[in-house]
């Protein structure tokens, strides 16, 4: 094929590009759905529930005053 530059072909009567190997690109609509599956879980199941908070024994303060001793 005379006249045809390096990476082009001729098709019929025009010359065209060849085809590169394309890159698969992660569509917006895919990062869109993955944020909502994240969503969803945590709405469903919940992050902060994995590990129950145990809830204290109130202790005094050290400002508190301290017991008389009983008089004999």
């Amino acid at each position: 094929m005379a006249g045809v530059p390096e990476g082009f072909h001729r098709v019929r009567s025009h010359v065209r590009r060849n085809p590169r190997p394309s890159a698969k690109k992660t569509s917006g609509w895919v990062i869109v759905g993955a944020v909502a599956a994240v969503w969803l879980w945590g709405q469903v199941f919940g992050f902060s529930d994995a590990s129950t908070a145990v809830p204290t024994a109130p202790a005094p303060s050290v400002s508190a005053p301290a017991a008389a001793p009983a008089a004999p």
